[in-house]
């Protein structure tokens, strides 16, 4: 019964595996007496490592983490409400709780990122998996394979389908943007949108073949003319990184943006392609963030947000060859078809 903030309430969430969402824990904590909740409430403590590293919580806060499962939260209410353990006897239990899942988790397993492997430990602490199945990972309980079948998995590491090329509504033939563009189906200005969106989003992709290519790769593969190399290297950014000129840290494309290092409109339509396919990419760790996990690693914020969110003149960069309407991402996407055979999203070309 506190009054939080909303990042501090999604903070006490947990992500669904199947789905994705960000679902409250409703606990029944009415086997605590009200004086044990008052001083777990007021007690805090620093945490070196581990999912909350670097942050000061109230026992309270930690105690209905899930670090801790229910039968050992009754627990420790039940002994410190009877004496047998003190404030500060709890807060060593938490740290070496911390710390034993820290050892547990350095021969970490990992999976195939953006551009990298990323580790278990890493989706744990952005709040893709949780303790649960990291331990059942851990103790082979579930496969990594059977990990990669979670939908929020797949969205995370993988993302939805970025457009991925055109189908032809009166033949049903199927080709990549770069072969529309040269049968004069699309602009080149249009056609170069829709790419530079494939390669901010992980790949571009050869929707004949099913195939996906870094930038290079696909100039290598004459899946994309040696005169876009450049353009679409600087898009592909918005998945490997920029480079802050002062720091020479790696930084994302809204921290980008927000240092001027890219133009506004063109940062705006490749991050909302990120979004538009499954989340904000961090370059640094090669993988999809939830929402409020990009809030708090500085790569989004609560403005951003609403400027992608108001479908205004700012977002709408995509064309539609059809209609001839400027829309956003999402909405171009919406108007596409799915292609039975991959599954990837096609834009249907209706002339």
């Amino acid at each position: 019964k506190e009054n939080l903030t909303y990042l501090q309430l999604m903070d006490r969430c947990k992500i669904e595996q199947e789905t994705g969402l960000c679902l409250l824990c409703l606990r029944d904590l009415q086997y605590m007496d009200s004086q044990t909740s008052v001083a777990f409430q007021k007690a805090q403590f620093s945490i070196a490592m581990g999912k909350f590293q670097g942050r000061t919580m109230s026992i309270w806060e930690f105690l209905n983490s899930d670090y801790i499962t229910d039968t050992k939260r009754r627990e420790i209410a039940r002994e410190f409400s009877s004496k047998k353990l003190t404030i500060e006897q709890i807060i060593t239990i938490f740290i070496t709780m911390t710390e034993e899942t820290e050892r547990t988790t350095q021969t970490d397993i990992t999976v195939d990122g953006f551009r990298k492997k990323v580790s278990l430990v890493e989706l744990l602490r952005s709040q893709v998996i949780d303790n649960s199945v990291l331990m059942e990972v851990q103790t082979g309980k579930k496969s990594v394979s059977d990990l990669l079948q979670i939908p929020s998995m797949r969205r995370y590491l993988q993302g939805e389908s970025s457009i991925a090329g055109i189908m032809l509504e009166h033949s049903n033939e199927k080709m990549s943007i770069s072969q529309a563009k040269k049968k004069k189906l699309l602009m080149p200005g249009t056609a170069l949108i829709l790419l530079e969106a494939q390669a901010a989003t992980g790949f571009l992709i050869d929707p004949v073949k099913n195939a996906k290519f870094t930038v290079d790769e696909a100039v290598k593969e004459n899946l994309v003319s040696a005169d876009l190399h450049q353009k679409l290297l600087s898009a592909e950014r918005a998945v490997t990184g920029y480079k802050d000129p002062y720091t020479g840290d790696v930084i994302s494309l809204f921290q980008a943006l927000k240092k001027d290092l890219i133009v506004k409109d063109h940062g705006i339509r490749l991050l909302e392609a990120q979004i538009a396919t499954g989340g904000i990419i961090d370059p640094v760790h090669s993988h999809r963030l939830p929402v409020e996990v990009a809030y708090k690693r500085g790569m989004f914020d609560l403005e951003m947000n609403k400027v992608l969110s108001d479908a205004g003149d700012d977002t709408k960069g995509f064309f539609d060859p059809n209609t001839r309407e400027n829309l956003t991402y999402l909405q171009l996407m919406d108007r596409c078809v799915k292609d039975p055979e991959t599954g990837l999203s096609l834009l249907l070309l209706k002339k």
